[in-house]
C-alpha cells in the first residue's frame, strides 16, 4: 500500500474544522506545510443546478482586485487599426491568418486568444485546436470584442473566468499562497458575488451546494456556505 507523503499527512491533522468561514479557511490553508515553489490557490464550488438544461448554465468573468498571480501571454488576432491597438496596449503576440496558420503547425505559446467579430471567421479554422485547451475566443468571456485593448488590460490585470463541467463544479484560480491572507479573501469573494449574481432564474432550491479552497499541492478545505 503507498504511504501518504508526511507533509500532506500533517496538513490532515492541521484541518480539525468540517467546514470553515472564509478568513479562518484561508487562514488554515496559509498555515499547512509549504511546497518548494508559490503553490497557486483555487476554489471550487458545486453549484445546485442542471448543466444539462439550456437555461441553467453558468458562465462569466471576473476581475480579481489582486489578480492571480500569473504573468499571462496574450495574443489577438485583428487586422489594421485593432491590430495597432493590440500593439499599444501590450500584446504579446497580434496577427491574422499567418498566427492561425502558425497555430495550426502545432504552435500554442500562450495563454488568452482575443479576437475581433469581423476575424471569427478566420479563428473558426483552429476552433477543434484552441477548444479542447481553453483557448477559443468567445463573446461571453470577453475575449471577442472590438474594444481589444480593454480585453488586453483585464487579461493582464486578472480577469478569471469561471464555467460550469459537466459534474456541475466551477473551478477558479484566486491567487497565490504568497498573497497572504487579505488578498485571498477578497479574490474569493469577488468570485463568489460574480457566481451568485450569475444563478439561472430556473434554477431551484440551494445554489452553492459545496465551497472549498486548496493549494496546488495541499489538501481541500471546506467552506461553509450558510454565511453566503
Amino acid at each position: 500500500m503507498k504511504k501518504k507523503a508526511k507533509r500532506l499527512v500533517k496538513a490532515s491533522e492541521m484541518i480539525t474544522e468540517k467546514a470553515y468561514d472564509i478568513e479562518s479557511g484561508i487562514e488554515t490553508l496559509l498555515s499547512l506545510p509549504k511546497a518548494k515553489f508559490d503553490e497557486t490557490v483555487e476554489l471550487h464550488v458545486r453549484l445546485g443546478v442542471d448543466g444539462r438544461s439550456a437555461d441553467q448554465q453558468v458562465r462569466g468573468v471576473c476581475v480579481l482586485p489582486h489578480g492571480t498571480g500569473k504573468s499571462l501571454k496574450v495574443l489577438v488576432i485583428a487586422k489594421g487599426d485593432k491590430a495597432d491597438d493590440a500593439v499599444k496596449a501590450g500584446a504579446d503576440y497580434v496577427g491574422a491568418e499567418e498566427i492561425v496558420a502558425k497555430i495550426q503547425g502545432g504552435w500554442l505559446d500562450f495563454d488568452v486568444c482575443i479576437t475581433t467579430p469581423d476575424m471569427m471567421g478566420v479563428v473558426g479554422r483552429v476552433a477543434r485546436v484552441l477548444g479542447p485547451k481553453g483557448l477559443m475566443p468567445n463573446p461571453k468571456s470577453g475575449t471577442v470584442t472590438m474594444d481589444v485593448a480593454k480585453a488586453i488590460t483585464d487579461a493582464k490585470a486578472g480577469k478569471v473566468e469561471y464555467r460550469l463541467d459537466k459534474t456541475n463544479n466551477v473551478h477558479v484560480i484566486i491567487g497565490k499562497v504568497s498573497f497572504g491572507k487579505e488578498k485571498l479573501v477578497e479574490n474569493f469573494n469577488t468570485v463568489i458575488e460574480a457566481l451568485i449574481k450569475a444563478k439561472p432564474a430556473a434554477a431551484k432550491g440551494q445554489y452553492l451546494k459545496n465551497v472549498a479552497i486548496a493549494s496546488t499541492m495541499g489538501r481541500g478545505i471546506k467552506i461553509n456556505v450558510v454565511a453566503m
